[in-house]
C-alpha cells in the first residue's frame, strides 16, 4: 500500500477501474482549475462518489485514481479528458487546502493481474446482460461484447449500467472480479423487477 495526496473529483454515478478508461467533460471552474493543476503535476486525479447532496458533499471512502491519458483544452476554458484507471484508493483524511478543489490523503491499493471468470459465470453474465439490454431497448453489438476479456466486460458494464450510486459503489468495492460479476447479475435481475421510470434503482 502507498499513501499519497490526491486532488479529487466527486461525481455521482461515475466509476473508474484500474486499466479502464473514463471520458469526462470538465466545465465547472473549480474542476477546470483541478485539471490545469494536475497537468503541471502528475496528471492524476481521484474519482470518488459523493454520499449525499450536501455542499460540500460527504464522500464514500473508496474511489479510483486515474491518469489523464488524453486532454483537449477548449477555447472557453473547458476540457474534454480521458482518464486511465490506475488503482483503487481509500481516503484516510481530507486535507485543509486553499485550492477550489478538494484534496485528500489516500492509501493506494496494489493492482494485481487481470482476473478471469469461470466459464459458467461469464455465460451467466452475458445472458443476463442480453436480457437486461433488451428490456431497456438498448442496441448492443453483441459480437464485439463476446470478444472482450473478462475484466473489460465486467468493469465496462459496471461503468455504464444505469444503477443507483450506492449500487455503483458496491460494484467498485467488490473484492474480486467474480464477486463484481455476480453482483452485476443480481442488480440486473433486481432492476428487471423493480426498475423505475428514471432508470435508477431505489
Amino acid at each position: 500500500m502507498t499513501v499519497t495526496r490526491l486532488s479529487i473529483f466527486p461525481l455521482s454515478g461515475a466509476l473508474l477501474f484500474p486499466r479502464m478508461h473514463l471520458p469526462l467533460h470538465i466545465f465547472e471552474p473549480r474542476y477546470r482549475a483541478m485539471i490545469s493543476d494536475s497537468l503541471v503535476r502528475d496528471r492524476r486525479i481521484g474519482m470518488i462518489q459523493p454520499r449525499d447532496l450536501e455542499e460540500p458533499p460527504g464522500l464514500f471512502e473508496i474511489g479510483c485514481v486515474g491518469r489523464i491519458a488524453e486532454v483537449e483544452a477548449l477555447d472557453d476554458g473547458r476540457f474534454d479528458i480521458v482518464l486511465e484507471g490506475l488503482a483503487r484508493f481509500t481516503i484516510l483524511r481530507e486535507l485543509d487546502v486553499i485550492t477550489p478543489f478538494r484534496q485528500v490523503e489516500a492509501e493506494l491499493e496494489a493492482v494485481g493481474e487481470s482476473e478471469i471468470l469461470a466459464s459458467v459465470a461469464r455465460a451467466s453474465l452475458e445472458m443476463e446482460s442480453r436480457r437486461f439490454a433488451d428490456g431497456l431497448g438498448y442496441a448492443v453489438d453483441w459480437e464485439s461484447v463476446t470478444r472482450l476479456d473478462d475484466e473489460s466486460l465486467v468493469n465496462g458494464i459496471a461503468q455504464i449500467a444505469p444503477f443507483d450510486p450506492a449500487s455503483k459503489q458496491a460494484l467498485l468495492e467488490a473484492d474480486s472480479l467474480s464477486d463484481r460479476a455476480e453482483l452485476i447479475v443480481q442488480l440486473m435481475q433486481f432492476y428487471g423487477r423493480h426498475g423505475d421510470e428514471d432508470g435508477t434503482l431505489q
